[in-house]
């Protein structure tokens, strides 16, 4: 994908070579990641359960449509967090080719959804990128280069541990710029549903929902963020190059929860799918891209 260099005034943090650590940092937080998180790197997650979301939520159908691409509503003002600096960002944007990726792909994506935000006359705040290596801090605990990348709502951070992307191509088969890319788009898209409120009602959703309850619901926000990170790319179609979109259907059915624990445990356990199975995942992805609408990334109404 042809992206532009990265802006210099984005929010960049580094916390490489710092000794990472694993202090509290606001605790309380709900990590959502690209890959599963319960119980190990490639644990766990949950089945969907629609009639759990529907006497939960009342109905999440209008999740779906809190932002469109059509005008209406009223103007918004843009707020962007104060940047960390052209000096501090630029540094840390060009510790290696990995880095440079990753802030080209995240400098993309916010000026992606900053426009779409503006024309549904809604309020957007730039979300953070934070660089660690190892182990790191963030606001919702610590951050260790086994969760994979992560985005913590409590600070409105990106968490990346840029090794995870040889582990993408290695280890996952998922090469290319575009597998990298969709990494940071599917993790914006978790930056959207907080900024919507979209993650809090799912936070709350889950305290009183049961265990496979609670996976089910994580899945259709999973989901929706793979719809996200289509919907970044198909708005910047133009930059799209030859392999790319199967580059990011590589990725996706890479990282789905059955692929996942065939891999590691030999079996598949739909009921502890937390992000969704590979064809899911592909498929969310796809209808992001195909539509290029974030009101089409309504996976809280029907079957997924």
């Amino acid at each position: 994908m042809r992206l532009d260099d990265f802006d210099p005034n984005i929010n960049v943090g580094d916390q490489r070579g710092q000794g990472g650590g694993f202090g509290g940092g606001g605790g309380g937080g709900m990590l959502l990641g690209l890959l599963p998180l319960i119980g190990s790197r490639f644990g766990c997650g949950g089945i969907v359960v629609a009639l759990i979301l529907l006497a939960v939520f009342g109905g999440l159908g209008n999740l779906g449509s809190m932002i469109g691409m059509g005008g209406g509503g009223s103007s918004a003002p843009t707020t962007r967090s104060a940047p960390a600096g052209t000096t501090e960002a630029t540094k840390a944007c060009t510790v290696d080719a990995e880095s440079r990726a990753a802030c080209n792909a995240y400098s993309s994506a916010d000026k992606t959804w900053e426009a779409i935000f503006a024309k549904s006359g809604q309020q957007f705040r730039q979300p953070s990128l934070q660089f660690y290596s190892g182990n790191g801090r963030s606001g919702c605990g610590a951050a260790q280069s086994a969760m994979g990348p992560f985005y913590c709502p409590t600070d409105q951070g990106i968490y990346l541990d840029t090794s995870f992307f040889n582990e993408l191509a290695n280890r996952f088969g998922a090469k290319g710029d575009f597998a990298q890319d969709y990494v940071i788009a599917h993790e914006f898209g978790h930056h959207i549903q907080n900024l919507l409120g979209t993650s809090d009602q799912v936070q709350r959703a889950q305290a009183r929902a049961s265990e496979a309850e609670g996976n089910a619901i994580s899945v259709r926000l999973e989901l929706q963020a793979d719809c996200y990170a289509g919907v970044w790319a198909a708005q910047n179609r133009d930059r799209l190059e030859p392999g790319d979109i199967q580059e990011g259907m590589t990725a996706a059915q890479a990282i789905g929860d059955d692929t996942l624990q065939k891999e590691s445990q030999g079996r598949v356990m739909p009921d502890s799918f937390t992000h969704g199975t590979s064809a899911q995942r592909m498929a969310w992805l796809k209808r992001g891209l195909d539509s290029g609408d974030p009101a089409q990334c309504d996976t809280f109404s029907g079957a997924i």
